[in-house]
């Protein structure tokens, strides 16, 4: 999810240091998000202060066959829909920002969704926690590209993250990224490239220029396409 890149005084905490995401929250909360947010998330945040289960499944009393991670998932529409469309897998969303975090919850009460699971923290410090091998997919769908030179730094896609993501994917599992900025996307090929543990599927350019099958247009890529924007699509599948 693209963030504004803004740490102006909003009333609420903002961006932690070493953190890859913006402000924690913008516009105020409808009466119901808040409710939600009272009520839901409590019961479906993941505690990381405990000790990991020897599989994520177990977060969903062992109803899940496998486990899907989204880092940063904006406004839980894509997680929502692939949740809804697949009951047998198990979905942790994460996304620090608090408004994200509200549209999700509301999405997930509308449809009765019991497969979802949150964080709402820096998503390599659940990575860190997740054990090894363990997720069939990760996602990473228009992540904030921070397009300043300066702040290239805080770009999710990392040296360290991809180190991250690689451990915690089962053998053959696979990243999943979107982004429409286009040196985003080659800043995340280059970074593939240079870990060596990933093998990028595409064989021709639609693979790349079109989306994979079960893809939800969220209104972000909407709105990107309309400003002439062209979203690209990757798959990155473990290879060792």
């Amino acid at each position: 999810m693209n963030q504004n890149d803004d740490d102006s005084d909003t009333g609420h905490p903002t961006r932690m240091a070493g953190a890859f995401f913006g402000r924690r929250k913008a516009k105020p909360l409808k009466q119901s998000q808040k409710e939600l947010t009272e009520s839901l998330l409590p019961e479906l945040l993941i505690d990381i202060s405990v000790p990991a289960p020897a599989s994520p499944t177990e977060l969903f009393s062992g109803r899940a066959e496998n486990c899907i991670l989204e880092i940063g998932f904006g406004g839980g529409e894509h997680m929502a829909d692939r949740a809804k469309h697949n009951p047998q897998t198990g979905f942790i969303g994460c996304e620090p920002f608090v408004n994200g975090m509200a549209k999700a919850l509301s999405a997930i009460d509308e449809n009765g969704l019991s497969n979802i699971r949150l964080y709402d923290e820096d998503a390599a410090r659940l990575l860190d926690w997740l054990p090894d091998s363990c997720l069939e997919r990760v996602y990473l769908l228009y992540p904030d590209p921070w397009p300043k030179k300066r702040h290239w730094k805080r770009r999710f896609v990392s040296e360290a993250n991809l180190a991250r993501i690689h451990r915690v994917l089962q053998p053959g599992g696979e990243f999943r990224f979107a982004s429409d900025i286009d040196h985003y996307v080659n800043w995340t090929l280059r970074h593939i490239l240079a870990h060596g543990g990933f093998e990028w599927l595409a064989t021709a350019s639609s693979d790349w220029k079109e989306p994979w099958e079960g893809w939800l247009s969220t209104r972000y890529e909407q709105k990107a396409i309309r400003e002439g924007r062209t979203p690209a699509y990757l798959i990155f599948r473990k290879s060792d």
